[in-house]
């Protein structure tokens, strides 16, 4: 496992905590360590690990793509947004449910990255969480749209993509980027908590579940993330 991204197991439970500099950024190392730590969670078997939670450090589970990645070329952009769309609706696929401890800030990809778990736990804080693309000139790609349509509110899907709304804590959970919020010190363990009620779930019926409640999205993703497999993104714009 890469070192920006821990991972341990107790109790069941996998832990991958990303730790990646200030703004905690998905870069190619992030977003592979991530993907491994999904492998590894579901090559284990229920009996040894029933559930993942993905965590960030104090103050932000992530920023974004990174930056110097996303400004060094159109291609290497295009690459490791495609890759964080493939990890992301991976996420929502998996065998394993997936919990997401948000522990600060979360936008953009940082965002989307709740949007691909099974539950998320905010922290309560002045933090910010949204789809900050449209602000900056940019344009989500479509598997994130198709992301957003499954798991934000209708009263908030178009403010929070459109109108690139920026969410606290409190209004992220009403928007539908988090299903609770808690105090800081509290995110971590409280996601640990809740993974363990998911991982005594059987995982045939969880993953017979999700193919009856996901199967049309997970191929609109998987439709999504393939077309722009290859493709520059401008990160200019």
């Amino acid at each position: 496992m890469s070192e920006v991204v821990t991972y341990t197991v107790a109790e069941g439970v996998a832990l991958a905590a990303i730790d990646n500099g200030k703004a905690n950024a998905l870069s190619p190392a992030v977003i592979a360590a991530l993907g491994d730590a999904v492998s590894r969670a579901e090559a284990a078997g229920p009996d040894a690990v029933g559930a993942l939670v993905i965590a960030g450090k104090p103050g932000f589970l992530s920023g974004g793509f990174d930056l110097d990645v996303m400004k060094s070329s159109p291609q290497a952009a295009g690459t490791l947004v495609t890759d964080g769309g493939a990890l992301f609706s991976r996420m929502f696929a998996s065998k394993v449910p997936v919990v997401v401890a948000c522990t600060g800030h979360a936008v953009a990809a940082g965002a989307l990255m709740l949007l691909g778990a099974d539950e998320r736990v905010g922290t309560a804080g002045a933090f910010r969480i949204g789809l900050i693309e449209t602000q900056i000139g940019m344009v989500l790609p479509r598997w994130a749209v198709e992301l957003a349509e499954e798991r934000l509110s209708r009263r908030h899907f178009q403010l929070a993509t459109v109108g690139a709304r920026m969410y606290d804590p409190a209004a992220a959970r009403d928007a539908g980027f988090l299903d609770e919020v808690v105090d800081a010190d509290q995110v971590v363990a409280r996601a640990l908590e809740i993974a363990g009620a998911w991982a005594k779930l059987p995982r045939s019926a969880y993953e017979g579940q999700v193919r009856m409640n996901r199967g049309a999205r997970l191929a609109a993703l998987s439709a999504a993330v393939e077309a722009d497999r290859g493709r520059s993104f401008d990160a200019s714009i």
